[in-house]
Parts: structure tokens; sequence; C-alpha cells
């Protein structure tokens, strides 16, 4: 799956939120997608999914079957939790609803209303929704927000499975889940030449170091979010 010169704005005259991104994802990658708040993150992920299309550029090679979990789950709704994942899994042709309630630890939800759901609750059943097609990409945004101990020892593990199988992981976390992720490790891409929204311009600022000492600066600033470039 390629992203190509893509570009993205919500509105003719308004401003960049993505320039020029370039982004090559193949089979069995989990991806982090990280940067500041405001940053383009969730923007990045909606594009990957296909919910949005991009202003120039392209996004190709995308996997037939695709899971996007969003950060916020809609609740407004008129299905219970059960109703809910059915409907679903008859959309996507799935061969049901599998253990996934068990997995992520909501069997004793599966008969509330959505609109009676918890934040962290709702956020299970945007992930169970997400994962009842075998997807070739599943998309999660902040995926450990709001879950318990056991679904965040879990939810490692599942994200392990869809990446052995084949599929192409891309997560937005915040919470530090990907950081219980052991036998694989992802690969932090900090957004090239995203374009925060909150600022109208940008500024460039030269920093010198010592040769030994480059790579662990660059490290540590694109890790607060920031866009760096390395020259000798």
């Amino acid at each position: 799956m390629r992203l190509s010169n893509m570009s993205f704005r919500y509105s003719r005259r308004g401003p960049w939120v993505l320039d020029e991104v370039e982004l090559e994802l193949g089979p069995g990658e989990v991806v982090e997608v990280t940067g500041r708040n405001g940053a383009g993150k969730s923007t990045l992920l909606r594009l990957l999914a296909g919910a949005l299309r991009p202003t120039k550029g392209s996004v190709t090679g995308r996997p037939r079957v695709v899971g996007y979990a969003p950060e916020v789950f809609p609740t407004e709704q008129p299905f219970t939790v059960a109703a809910y994942l059915a409907a679903m899994a008859r959309v996507r042709r799935a061969a049901g609803v599998g253990d996934w309630p068990e997995r992520l630890g909501m069997t004793h939800l599966l008969d509330r209303p959505l609109g009676d759901l918890s934040k962290g609750s709702a956020h299970k059943v945007g992930l169970a929704q997400a994962l009842l097609a075998s997807p070739g990409l599943i998309i999660l945004d902040e995926p450990f927000a709001g879950l318990d101990t056991q679904t965040r020892t879990e939810l490692p593990l599942i994200i392990g499975e869809v990446a052995d199988a084949g599929g192409i992981v891309v997560v937005s976390d915040h919470q530090g889940g990907l950081g219980e992720f052991t036998g694989r490790r992802p690969i932090s891409v900090v957004e090239q030449r995203i374009v925060e929204e909150a600022h109208a311009g940008t500024s460039t600022l030269r920093i010198v170091v010592d040769s030994a000492q480059a790579a662990e600066v660059a490290a540590k600033l694109r890790a607060d979010g920031y866009e760096v470039h390395v020259s000798s």
C-alpha cells in the first residue's frame, strides 16, 4: 500500500492539514503514527482507511478488507451491542461475531444499548467491529484509551495475530499500549510535512550537534513531533 505525494485540506481555501506525504506499507507491518496534537494524525488514518479522499496525490494498493476503529465510537445508534455487531458481521460478510466479545472483555455489554455505554466500553465495540472480517488493513486510532487491564493485555496479542496473517496494522497511540507489544518492533512514523492546523506558519531551526550525537538528538525531536532533517 502506498501514499504518493498525498496532500489534504478540509476546504478549498482551508489550510493544508497534510502536505506531500509519501509512505509505503507492506504486509505484516505494524506502524505507529506519532506527532503532536493537531498535527493531522487522525486525518491521516481516515485517509488510509478510505473514509476521506486526498485533495492531491493518491493512495494505492489498499487491501480489500479494511477495519477502522475511530478514537470516538459513534454510540448514537438504535442498537444493542449484540445487535450492532451482528448487523456489522452481515454487512462485512463475516462468519458471525466470533470470540471478539470474550477476548475484548465485553460479554457483559452485549445486551446494553449503545447509547448507555461509557467511553471505554464503546471503544471496545469499535475495536470488535473493526476486527470482524479478518482485515488486510486495520487502523486503530488511540485503541488503548479507556481500556481495562485485561483488554490492554489482549490487544497487543491481537495486533500481532493480524500482522502475522499478513495484515497491515496502523496505530495512533498516546497511551503507551504498544510499549507492551513484544515480538515485533513498531515502526515510529513522524508525519512527513504534516501542517499543524493551529499555526498559520512554520519556522526552521538549525541545530548543530556532534555527529556522534546526531541520531540520538534527532530521535528525541521526532518523538516530540518535530520534522527533522539530518545532514552532515
